[in-house]
């Protein structure tokens, strides 16, 4: 969502200082971790509702599946936050494993007060003006949990079931049936699409409810508690302030507000959409086409935003949380890439080295590249002559709906880069404290890239 430039430094470097102040004093507005389970409706498996005991089982079934083989555990792996465990841009699935899906396997964690989709979405910053955000999965077309949960029992690329009558039929002749009647009524069974959405709120019930979708158990939540063990080193301080500057990394404009549970530690997105250019992935087989082209809030799985010319929203994608980004193993919509660190450099060298992430046309390959071109980019040959065909994912009648925010701000080939070495490195560092499960450590470690 785009502000004017004086607004967002004010809002960016004020979401700073607030968390460094909340550490500084004792976070006293800063919820501990025992704030943060409060506020969840229950922590542990016994404690769950009936209905999110069924989506509990639900979660791991897979028979619930057209191939008896993949449950929402498959590519929602609890061991990896809810995310695919493999590196793969796109999972297979169908009725035989060997239907390639379109878009990478988001986390399923920290969803829980994510708003339905609106054009005109309030930021929660309360300074940015208000644009499309909300909902769920990449273009936001499932307006809650429960809807989002039902799109891949049907997809055929998925969990594969024929229709919704199919999925009922199987639950109704599976384990835990009585326990589906119990949580919505013996006669449950009898209406197929009343079940079916009993089923969505199964899903969601457990996904709201059980601790592991938001467990705010990250060396950032501690810090922002000022809970023991909770201080950033210098490196992730210095990263942090990278993340937060908008003359910087600016990475807060569209992944710090959002407050979590009763206003728990920030969930790093603000639920906006964007256009950045990410390149084509040919590891994408629906890309084999050169006619297809996925294209965000325009489709090809939303149809309420028709790809004309002149339509804004065209290219636009969600802003994914950053919890837990560094356990990634592929990123952005279409899964093109598959480390923290090449991440941050297209953001950084998108514009100032296009020729290592977009195709040159026309040109001719060198034997050896030159000694200042950089190998951490997708494409690592250097071309003489020719043409860089950038945004090759996007269709060029889009091109003006690319977001100019630092750092990707349109900068002069070859000129220099917003973000320093130094930047770069220390920004991973920060990131990385965005991950579940920290436990600090007896001694605080002097050596490493991350402790000065």
């Amino acid at each position: 969502m785009h502000t004017t430039l004086l607004h967002r430094a004010a809002a960016l470097t004020a979401a700073f200082a607030l968390a460094t102040a909340l550490a500084a004093c004792g976070g006293r507005n800063a919820p501990t971790e025992a704030t943060a389970a409060a506020s969840v409706p229950a922590l542990a498996a016994s404690s769950l509702s009936l209905a999110a005991q069924v989506g509990e089982k639900m979660f791991v079934d897979t028979s619930l599946s057209g191939s008896g083989q993949m449950a929402c555990a498959t590519c929602h792996d609890p061991k990896n936050a809810h995310a695919p465990s493999n590196d793969l841009a796109v999972q297979a699935g169908g009725a035989d494993l060997k239907a390639s899906g379109t878009r990478a396997v988001p986390s399923l964690r920290y969803k829980e007060v994510t708003p339905p989709y609106a054009d005109l979405l309030d930021n929660p910053d309360g300074i940015s003006v208000p644009g499309p955000g909300g909902g769920f999965a990449w273009d936001g077309r499932a307006p809650t949990l429960a809807a989002q949960a039902q799109m891949p029992l049907l997809a055929a690329n998925e969990m594969a079931n024929a229709d919704a009558a199919a999925v009922v039929a199987k639950l109704k002749a599976g384990p835990y049936a009585d326990l589906f009647r119990q949580a919505f009524g013996a006669g449950v069974f009898d209406d197929t699409a009343a079940a079916f959405s009993k089923a969505g709120l199964a899903l969601q019930a457990y996904q709201l409810e059980d601790r592991s979708f938001h467990p705010y158990s990250s060396k950032y939540d501690l810090y922002a508690a000022n809970k023991i063990g909770g201080t950033l080193t210098p490196a992730e301080v210095r990263g942090f302030k990278v993340f937060a500057d908008p003359k910087v990394g600016n990475c807060a404009s569209c992944h710090y507000q959002g407050a979590g549970l009763n206003g728990s530690s920030a969930l790093f997105t603000d639920f906006s959409y964007e256009a950045i250019g990410v390149p084509r992935n040919p590891a994408i087989p629906a890309n084999a086409d050169a006619a297809y082209v996925d294209i965000g809030l325009c489709g090809p799985l939303r149809s309420d935003h028709p790809p004309a010319a002149g339509n804004t929203f065209c290219g636009m994608v969600k802003a994914p949380t950053l919890r837990n980004v560094a356990t990634r193993k592929a990123f952005f919509h279409n899964g093109v890439m598959h480390s923290l660190e090449q991440v941050i450099r297209f953001y950084n060298t998108r514009d100032t080295w296009p020729e290592i992430w977009y195709p040159t046309v026309g040109g001719k390959a060198r034997a050896k590249p030159d000694a200042n071109f950089p190998s951490y980019g997708l494409v690592t040959t250097q071309y003489t002559g020719g043409t860089v065909k950038k945004y090759d994912d996007l269709p060029p009648q889009f091109v003006a709906n690319i977001d100019t925010q630092m750092p990707l701000d349109g900068r002069q080939a070859h000129s220099a880069p917003p973000m320093s070495e130094q930047n770069v490195t220390d920004l991973i560092c920060f990131l990385n404290t965005l991950t579940d499960g920290y436990q600090p450590p007896a001694s605080a470690p002097t050596t490493g890239p991350c402790t000065q």
